[in-house]
């Protein structure tokens, strides 16, 4: 068997690469655990189980069949607690009943209403100073999020601070958020029923927050908020109005720093981006 000590930098790189893309989050186990001996355990209880209640009838048999060959996947979540629409209600209630971003904090950890939250570790919140009237959003929280329990941890996130402090800004002096505040499993896109789920909490944070001007980071939050279906590279560098129940808040969308990461030839586009979005905040 191949160890990591034999291998090389580049091959171990690629390796780890492969595991985060697949999903993984832990290589190790807290505690050593017999994979092996945990399976005889289930299968003799199975065993056991089955000689009690003796065999099951027919269609029951048939329908745990189906429910075998269709296992949950990140292709193919579980079904959410509730209906979507009643999911959808009751986060508008929890959303706008809270007064405050830490009541809204409290109503988020507490809601039940979406897939997400079961396979995530974290709920991420927002972070940084809503006085400063300026928002940054992401789509998602990714791995490293989803451990801290922070918007953009990891290499995404010390790029970001490098591209918000390129304009005098920090993390601490802006807001940090994203539309979905659970981290989907194996970093796949929500789905529209999940998207619709939390858009009530992103709405609420924007209205509680009140923020003058938006950096909307990627494809996916670019589109929630424009309404459009083009790529961040026709929908970036141009300010829009976006219109949160009562409040508009002027919007620039640029790309996001996992996709500066993928290809850095881009960061001109978002250093363009950056130095528009830091001349419209410099205004009175």
């Amino acid at each position: 068997m191949i160890q990591a000590k034999d291998l090389e930098a580049a091959e171990l790189a690629t390796l780890l690469h492969f595991y985060a893309d697949a999903g993984v989050d832990w290589l190790l186990e807290d505690q050593p655990i017999d994979r092996f001996e945990e399976f005889a355990l289930q299968q003799a209880a199975r065993e056991q189980v089955q000689r009690v209640q003796g065999p099951a009838p027919a269609g029951q048999a048939e329908r745990k069949s189906r429910t075998a060959s269709a296992p949950s996947s990140p292709l193919n979540p579980p079904p959410v607690a509730m209906p979507n629409d009643q999911a959808v209600a009751a986060a508008q209630l929890a959303a706008e009943s809270a007064r405050s971003l830490d009541e809204l904090q409290t109503a988020l950890e507490a809601f039940g209403g979406c897939n997400l939250k079961n396979s995530a570790r974290s709920t991420v919140f927002l972070s940084g100073d809503p006085a400063s009237k300026i928002m940054v959003i992401g789509p998602m929280p990714n791995a490293d999020d989803d451990r801290d329990g922070i918007p953009f941890s990891g290499r995404q996130g010390q790029l970001l601070d490098r591209m918000l402090a390129a304009i005098g800004l920090s993390r601490e002096v802006v807001v940090l958020t994203n539309i979905i505040p659970w981290r989907p499993p194996g970093n796949r896109m929500p789905s529209p029923a999940e998207t619709a789920i939390c858009r009530p909490f992103i709405e609420r944070q924007i209205a509680l927050a009140e923020p003058d001007h938006l950096l909307l980071l990627g494809n996916f939050t670019a589109r929630f908020f424009l309404g459009e279906t083009g790529t961040i590279h026709s929908l970036r560098g141009q300010w829009r109005e976006v219109a949160v129940n009562t409040r508009t808040a002027k919007a620039l969308a640029t790309l996001h720093p996992q996709e500066l990461l993928t290809a850095p030839a881009n960061k001109a586009l978002a250093w363009a981006d950056l130095l528009l979005f830091s001349q419209a905040i410099a205004k009175p």
